[in-house]
């Protein structure tokens, strides 16, 4: 079934950039020391481990010259 679209006035969009509350949020609360310590520990952690997994994968993805050259070798000798 097909619904019924009706027009929507977007008066209400524009008297909303004029509108000023006059209530303001509270304050934010500041970190305490073993909370910033705890997300600078998490950042280290994630960070040496994104590292570590790419210097172990290095290996794996470069290409192998020597295997290369025992290819090369072979096809020579026949």
């Amino acid at each position: 079934m097909f619904r019924r679209r009706e027009a929507v006035p977007f008066a209400f969009v524009a008297e909303a950039d004029s509108f000023r509350s006059n209530v303001t949020p509270p304050p934010r609360q500041r970190a305490s020391a073993s909370q910033l310590m705890g997300r600078t520990l998490i950042g280290l952690t994630i960070t040496a481990g994104l590292v570590g997994a790419l210097m172990l994968g290095m290996p794996a993805l470069e290409t192998g010259s020597s295997g290369q050259a025992q290819q090369s070798e072979a096809s020579q000798g026949r």
